[in-house]
């Protein structure tokens, strides 16, 4: 079977132009329309191969896009392929990072997170289709909306669907070096809010006290918590409205990260203790969404790396795992113990950034992994 999997005609230059309409249709968070836009071009891509349901979204985000594919045990517990479609780059990126192939590189918003490892997935699958492959699993395919912003509209879906799968496969950039995961790290967000009070900034500026500045003392006091067990940082600010008044409001976003359970614990009392209702200015704090620990080494995921690890052998490369920063919805379905194998994904470097691209090559690489998980998973 496997030897068969290796004569499965994927085409770099095919998948590249299936690949092209999906990074110029634009999907940040929070412009759910755009990221409904894109859940309707995957449905049409999907739409040949499998049943596709749309779920509409709630909480001022987009929806999700279910395809199951025919299978005679369609319906019992299989392999659970889990994407997030939306992207960090607003609208408009496209301007300054357009999708653009320069040597053994494609560039593009949101190509390396995480649309091309999704792209390669559905290639996997169509391609087992078309050559008349039955998979020993049913599959089924999950795209949701807000995994940018830490999942809070759709974890429950993700740990629903989760739960009646065998597997979870998480098409994640690989790491820098190529490699799986098999664990991440804690994540806690925190909304932050000072309260001043409002004077004009020219004329009576001693009588004010402003939300910013209180903002600002405050942004060095938590980045300052950081050590080698806990990160702080804050990634999120606004405040005021008129330059001539002394800002009245001012709100902050921020995120902490820790390897244990216990350690995250510890960062968000440290938050939390931070709480200053002061007579001048008042500083609130409260949690936003969390991911919890993924414990690392889980035997149902380490069976699932070595087999992918082996595959990867096969095909002509290593394929290192480790538990890492950074969150993603394998957070959720690790901690609930099924197996998962996380960060399967195209390789490439600069995600979150305008220099995001992918090592072009990485396309048929991960397909033929990924297809040859499917066939072999039972």
């Amino acid at each position: 079977n496997f030897m068969d999997i290796t004569k499965l005609p994927f085409d770099t230059e095919e998948m590249l132009a299936g690949l092209k309409p999906w990074i110029e249709c634009e999907s940040p968070t929070y412009d759910p329309m755009a990221v409904n836009r894109m859940m309707d071009l995957a449905a049409y891509d999907l739409a040949s191969l499998a049943t596709i349901e749309r779920i509409p979204g709630r909480m001022g985000f987009g929806g999700c896009l279910r395809a199951r594919f025919p299978h005679p045990d369609m319906g019992k517990p299989g392999i659970l392929i889990a994407g997030h479609m939306d992207t960090v780059h607003p609208v408009g990126t496209l301007n300054v990072l357009p999708f653009q192939r320069k040597g053994t590189k494609c560039y593009g918003p949101g190509i390396q997170d995480m649309k091309g490892g999704n792209y390669v997935c559905v290639e996997a699958i169509m391609q087992l289709i078309q050559a008349g492959f039955q998979t020993p699993l049913p599959i089924t395919v999950l795209f949701t909306p807000d995994e940018e912003v830490g999942t809070p509209s759709t974890r429950e879906l993700i740990e629903h669907e989760a739960a009646r799968n065998k597997y979870i496969l998480v098409p994640e950039p690989a790491r820098e070096d190529g490699g799986a995961v098999i664990g991440r790290y804690a994540i806690a967000r925190f909304n932050l809010r000072t309260v001043g009070t409002p004077s004009h900034s020219g004329a009576h500026l001693k009588e004010g006290r402003s939300a910013i500045a209180a903002m600002a003392r405050k942004i060095g006091e938590i980045e300052a918590m950081t050590d080698d067990d806990c990160t702080f940082s804050v990634g999120v600010i606004n405040g005021g409205q008129w330059l001539n008044c002394v800002s009245s409001e001012c709100t902050a976003q921020a995120l902490t990260m820790a390897k244990t359970q216990e350690d995250l614990d510890r960062g968000i009392a440290g938050m939390m203790a931070l709480m200053d209702k002061g007579d001048s200015v008042q500083f609130e704090v409260t949690r936003g969404v969390t991911r919890p620990v993924w414990k690392p080494n889980q035997p149902g995921t380490m069976m699932l790396y070595e087999m992918a690890h082996d595959i990867a052998k096969d095909l002509g490369f290593n394929l290192s795992a480790a538990s890492s920063g950074g969150g993603s919805d394998g957070n959720f379905t690790g901690y609930l113990g099924i197996p998962t194998l996380d960060s399967i994904g195209v390789r490439g470097a600069g995600l979150h950034t305008l220099n995001e691209h992918i090592e072009v090559d990485s396309l048929v690489e991960r397909a033929r992994l990924i297809a040859s998980m499917l066939v072999r998973l039972s």
